[in-house]
């Protein structure tokens, strides 16, 4: 296999096409990535994945049109197995969980260096969770203080139910259209809103707490 055939094939995703250049200009001359195509919009976007089939789709979050939070998502319930990497100015919590709750595997910042932005897209092709240091931190600063009246998200909800009946990650993440990584980050934020440390503690918590479908009654019975 030669350097080429081994590169992580990239689509980039951004309506901005200076931002496009940019980032083609700084991946220009690594022989690990490969940039296969351009798109100003998700509808773009879509077409390509489909008649490229990328390794890794290196999205902006916000776009006019189809914005990369329904692309992500329709790109992760198809067929396809393209990984979507968000890269995005944006790093307040709701444009994280947002982006996490569409099955994006990772969310690098704009600002990343080039070095970074290598490392996270082939950890991104490998399916493994990719995390703009703040990006990180903001998750691990809500894990260390979680509300003291946790909400689950519905995809939290949906993950939890599925561990509830024993389903391992990868499991869950074939029922929900999901990758196990993403599985993975809805568990552990999880744990951390109900301060717990592992699955079956989250579902005994849950179940008690009424946050899971079928929890009123008998609350806790089938927590297993």
């Amino acid at each position: 296999m030669t350097g080429d055939d081994a590169a992580v094939r990239v689509l980039v995703v951004d309506d901005h096409a200076v931002m496009r250049a940019g980032v083609a200009a700084l991946l220009d001359g690594e022989p690990s990535v490969r940039i296969v195509g351009e798109a100003a919009d998700g509808h773009e976007a879509l077409a390509l994945i489909d008649s490229l089939r990328p390794d890794v789709a290196l999205v902006d979050l916000r776009m006019p049109g189809l914005d990369g939070v329904e692309l992500t998502a329709r790109v992760t319930a198809g067929a396809t197995p393209t990984r979507v990497l968000v890269l995005t100015t944006y790093d307040g919590d709701d444009d994280i969980e947002r982006a996490v709750e569409s099955g994006a595997v990772g969310y690098l910042l704009k600002d990343t260096h080039r070095a970074q932005l290598v490392d996270g897209i082939r950890a991104a092709s490998r399916g493994e969770t990719v995390l703009a240091p703040r990006v990180a931190a903001r998750l691990l600063a809500r894990a260390r203080n979680p509300e003291p009246d946790p909400v689950l998200t519905p995809r939290e909800v949906e993950v939890l139910a599925a561990a509830a009946e024993g389903l391992v990650n990868a499991a869950i993440g074939r029922r929900l259209g999901i990758g196990e990584a993403t599985v993975k980050t809805h568990l552990l934020r999880t744990f951390a809103k109900l301060g717990v440390g592992d699955r079956t503690s989250a579902v005994v918590v849950a179940m008690e707490s009424g946050l899971l479908p079928g929890s009123g009654g008998d609350r806790g019975r089938d927590a297993r």
